[in-house]
Order: C-alpha cells, then structure tokens, then sequence
C-alpha cells in the first residue's frame, strides 16, 4: 500500500489533544484523532509509532490506519475525523429537480412502441437515450417514482365519466335528491342491482388451513354455466331482498320489480333506483305480463336510473359488493347451493337491519364534481 506522511501543525495537535481528553465525541472521531496524534511526523510530535503498534494499542485493523492517513493526506483533517464524509461531499447529485420533473413526466407517459409498460431500466435508458443526463442506474431511477408515489406499471379500473356531460349532471342529481328524501313507509325508496356469477366446481378436494398453513385449492376447476344475482335494498329502513336467476333476460328482470311490490304491499308508490342496462325498461313489463297486469305494475314505481357512467351513485351496487366479499367469493358449484347461501346471508343482514350512510350531497357534486358540469357563456 503507498505510504503517506502525516504531518500536523502545532494548531491541528492541540485540536486533536482536545478532542480525545475533553468533550463528548463520537467513538469513531475519537479513535481517528489518536491514529493522527501517533502517525504524525511533523517537528511538533517528538515520539512517533508505527502503524502496527497503534493498530494494536487501539484495537483497530492495521488497514484502518492506513485509511485514516490516507484521507488526511488527500481530504484534510475533518475528512479524516469523520470517516467517508469528506469523500461523498465532492461527488454532485446527478438525479437533480430538472431531471426527477422529466423523469416524472416521461413515467406517466406512454411507454414506448412493443413495451406494455414502463420498468425501471426502460426508464433509465430512455432519460439517457432523450439526453436528460449523461448516464444513470435503475437504482437512481427507483427513487424517483417512489418520491412522487408514482406506479407506472400499475393499473386499476376505473369507471370514467365524461367531462362537461348536462345529461350526467342532470342524471346525477336527481338520484341525489332521492337519496335526501326522509324515511317514509308509505313512498319507500328501493335501490335495485344484479351481478352475473360463474358456477365453479372442484377437481380436487381442497386441503384445510392448519396453524402455520392456509388453506389450499387446486389452481384447476369446472365451470358449471353461470347465473344471476338480484338485489334490492332499502337503505333507510335496512332491509333487502334478493332472487337468484339461472338467466338475466327482460323476463328475469321483469318479474323482480313483482317480487319488490310485493314487499310493499301497503306503499302508495315505491321509487326503484336502477342504473342504466338496456334489460331495466317499462317495456320488459309489457313483454312478460298483459297489458293491464304490466301497466298496474308500472303504476306502482317510480323508476329512477342512474346516469351512463354512473353506477357508483346505485346504493344496491354497495350492498352487491358486501355480498361478494362476505358471500360468493369462493368456488360455489350448484345454483341451489348459491341460492341457500344468498339466503342465509340476507337474512343474516336482515337480522342485524345493515343500513348505508349515504353521505355524499348535491352540494358536494357541484363542488368535488365540478368538472363534470357544462360551463356557461355568459
């Protein structure tokens, strides 16, 4: 290893003296003072020691001294107290505010032609290919996104509406009002929704869960044709119904708004809060009863849809999803199977009167909203 000489001023001693007599110090400062007050070779040190006996006397490598010297010599003497510091100050940053603003936006851009998304080497070699900086690792890379939580590889579905829609706006707000009108046995207010579901069966029977262990089931199943799940749910008064369906035609549907009469037999009128499917129309009525059965039928509701794009605004579409995740997320094989469980969880549901905190306001739309409404030219 080259040698290098250590070679103090007589101010530079007396710092070094303070630092391991006096003073609360960290024990790396400490130790690298001692190796520079013994290594030193100037006129103000009249006992020298070699390397390996202050190794020894120290309880530190050999090495260590050499490195301690060595940064004096090329760093100075706070680099040589404080370990790599002195070091890592002379390199820049290479990942600057003006490249991490170009990286953010080559990111949330589209990746380029044959790639379906952006990796963190894809990006790293296009910031240099466009000559945003003279070269970079994926490892610099990484923690660009990662400061601005952004996932380019990620993707959810998501129901978009469109921007500046009157017929949405106005769609929108009447189920909002609807949804401000009090509790009335008389006028109930019914939210109606249907889900599709696959019949699924094993090929092989799954193992338990054990401790240490979850349960298992066979990446391979049956498919054994598919129904249809319709709910109805009245959130003021926590109650619903549901109807399990081998098909979902007009006729299926159309004998569902029966069963919710039913329900109410006392109700002056009952508003049914559907969203847009082209099977939800008077006309189904028409095609599954008389003329006079459908159009007392019809008498009895007032319908209500949700705008285009607008089935979040549906409560039944909440009370569908609690059911799939508390229900039907599993393999089921029968419809008489799903139709006993359906059953049993509604009138689980039922039991305990599950109600929906319907929050969100007209006032909120116009504001949250906002982009969603026409502007005007006055």
């Amino acid at each position: 290893m080259k040698r290098y000489l250590v070679e103090l001023e007589a101010g530079e001693r007396e710092a070094l003296a303070a630092i391991t007599r006096k003073g609360s110090h960290r024990s790396r400062k400490v130790i690298n003072a001692l190796v520079l007050l013994n290594c030193d070779e100037g006129e103000f040190n009249e006992r020298r020691t070699t390397g390996g006996a202050i190794a020894g006397v120290l309880r530190i490598s050999a090495r260590r001294v050499d490195r301690v010297k060595k940064r004096f010599v090329e760093d100075g003497l706070d680099a040589a107290l404080g370990g790599r510091q002195g070091r890592r100050a002379k390199y820049l940053r290479k990942a600057d505010g003006e490249f991490e603003a170009r990286l953010v936006a080559l990111s949330c851009g589209d990746p380029p032609e044959g790639r379906a998304q952006w990796s963190l080497r894809l990006l790293a070699d296009r910031a240099v290919e466009l000559g945003y900086i003279d070269s970079v690792s994926h490892e610099t890379v990484r923690r660009v996104p990662k400061k601005n939580a952004i996932k380019p590889w990620r993707r959810v579905g998501w129901v978009i509406p469109p921007r500046r829609n009157a017929d949405f706006a106005a769609g929108m707000e009447r189920v909002l009002d609807v949804y401000r009108r009090p509790y009335d046995a008389n006028l109930p207010v019914v939210c109606m929704d249907e889900t599709p579901r696959q019949l699924i069966g094993e090929t092989r029977t799954p193992v338990p869960p054990a401790p240490g262990r979850a349960a298992r089931e066979d990446y391979e199943y049956r498919r054994l044709g598919t129904c249809n799940v319709f709910m109805a749910t009245e959130p003021l008064a926590g109650r619903r119904q549901t109807k399990v369906t081998e098909r979902r035609t007009k006729t299926d549907w159309a004998r569902f708004p029966r069963d919710i009469a039913a329900q109410y037999p006392d109700a002056t009128r009952i508003t049914l809060v559907m969203d847009n499917l082209n099977t939800h129309r008077p006309g189904a009525l028409y095609e599954t009863f008389e003329p006079a059965e459908a159009k007392a039928l019809w008498d009895r509701f007032e319908f209500v849809h949700t705008p285009k794009h607008g089935s979040w605004l549906n409560v039944a579409e909440v009370e569908l999803n609690v059911m799939i995740r508390q229900c039907l997320n599993r393999r089921i094989d029968s419809i008489d199977t799903l139709r006993a469980e359906v059953a049993a969880w509604q009138a689980a549901r039922d039991r305990i009167q599950a109600k929906v905190n319907w929050q969100f306001t007209t006032d909120d739309a116009r504001v949250k909203l906002k982009r969603l409404y026409p502007t005007l030219d006055v």
